[in-house]
């Protein structure tokens, strides 16, 4: 089907607001996308789209059209779901997101053991720390950190997340052991780019919440990034334990202010999301079932003792 594949590019130029973005989007080039737009407008006889150096606008043809080719392709995907419904054994392809550091850690090892048990299933894993749209990036399963889980989702909560401020010893010793949470303004503090705004947010035994203003020369918007930056001595961080867990326990950090318990914009939970349409399909449920085999009652990090 052909027409399928252009009327879905024509969507993506639309909502990514140029061919460009619909290109990296759909993994194909500029010059493909324009040439899909350019056959659709010749067969409908009539201009789809302005084409202006930086602004692409809809005619009132293409008004028309992308309604009914969402209306369309959407229907496509309930009918595609629901054949592959019928069966009870998983098969296709699962495409799964989750953010960098947990996906490469604990999602990649995964799924080399579950496509061998599965012989008709293949697995996408999507690493990134930015929120995917579970149905324009036609995920399957999406873990996120999150405070909440979507409202127009269904989402199962997976496991508890647990973070600690932590050092490396070796800046201790040149910098001195903050005491209180104020102590925090006179060292360096690695905050998650765009996420933290160089603001910690911690709370005490009580509830009550106290936001530290922190600064660090050095800035990433990678867990991985931070954590070797902590090791290597640069500074503090807040750290997941599922990244830190053994560091912990050998040595190599510190951990610091206990009786206060750091608030991320990531929240304290990983939950498995999904859109209704796919919870009948035995690829997600499969997946579903080992990630609880694997992560409940208790996380592979928190047999580590710190």
């Amino acid at each position: 089907m052909r027409w399928l594949s252009s009327w879905e590019s024509f969507i993506k130029v639309v909502n990514g607001g140029s061919m460009a973005a619909a290109a990296r989007s759909l993994g194909c080039t500029r010059a493909q996308i324009s040439k899909q737009i350019g056959e659709l407008e010749r067969a409908f006889g009539t201009r789809l789209i302005d084409r202006a150096p930086r602004r692409l606008t809809l005619t009132p043809a293409g008004e028309i059209f992308l309604q009914h080719a969402q209306r369309t392709l959407e229907e496509m995907q309930r009918t595609e779901l629901a054949v592959r419904n019928l069966g009870d054994h998983p098969r296709g392809t699962l495409r799964i997101s989750a953010t960098v550091s947990f996906g490469r850690r604990y999602i990649a090892p995964l799924l080399p053991e579950l496509v061998t048990r599965h012989p008709e299933l293949e697995c996408e894993l999507i690493l990134s720390d930015d929120v995917l749209d579970l149905a324009d990036d036609n995920i399957d399963l999406a873990l996120r950190m999150t405070k909440a889980p979507p409202e127009d989702a269904v989402a199962r909560k997976i496991v508890d997340l647990d973070r600690v401020i932590c050092a490396a010893p070796t800046y201790l010793e040149r910098n001195g052991i903050p005491q209180l949470p104020q102590d925090l303004t006179r060292h360096q503090c690695f905050s998650y780019l765009q996420r933290e705004q160089r603001i910690w947010h911690l709370r005490n035994h009580d509830g009550h919440e106290i936001d530290i203003p922190v600064h660090a020369r050095i800035q990433h918007n990678n867990t991985d990034c931070m954590l070797e930056a902590v090791l290597q001595g640069h500074g503090l961080a807040i750290l997941p334990t599922y990244v830190c867990a053994t560091e912990l326990a050998d040595g190599r950090l510190q951990r610091l202010l206990t009786d206060f318990e750091p608030r991320s914009a990531f929240g304290r939970h990983l939950y498995a999301c999904y859109t209704p349409s796919r919870v009948r399909l035995p690829k997600v449920r499969v997946f579903l079932d080992e990630l609880i085999r694997v992560f409940q009652p208790v996380p592979p990090w928190a047999a580590t003792r710190y």
